[in-house]
């Protein structure tokens, strides 16, 4: 499905996981990153991908995927 940001969660998926694959592996941007793939991969639309993010934890890890989806949102666009 196309988002509201007119990029399908399947490629925004796939931005993440590249993001994902250039942080240094256990580092806060490396989890946050592939946390925020999995989640466009498996929601329906960037509303729900958002919302399931809130639901991420460590906070630290939250957050930094909460930044990474306004990032990829706002090239989106």
């Amino acid at each position: 499905m196309t988002t509201q940001f007119g990029k399908d969660n399947l490629d925004l998926a796939a931005t993440a996981e590249a993001l994902a694959d250039s942080a240094p592996t256990g580092s806060l941007r490396h989890a946050a990153a592939k946390s925020v793939a999995i989640t466009f991969a498996t929601t329906r639309d960037a509303d729900q991908a958002r919302s399931t993010l809130n639901g991420i934890s460590p906070e630290d890890v939250r957050q930094a995927a909460l930044e990474i989806f306004d990032e990829l949102s706002a090239r989106a666009d």
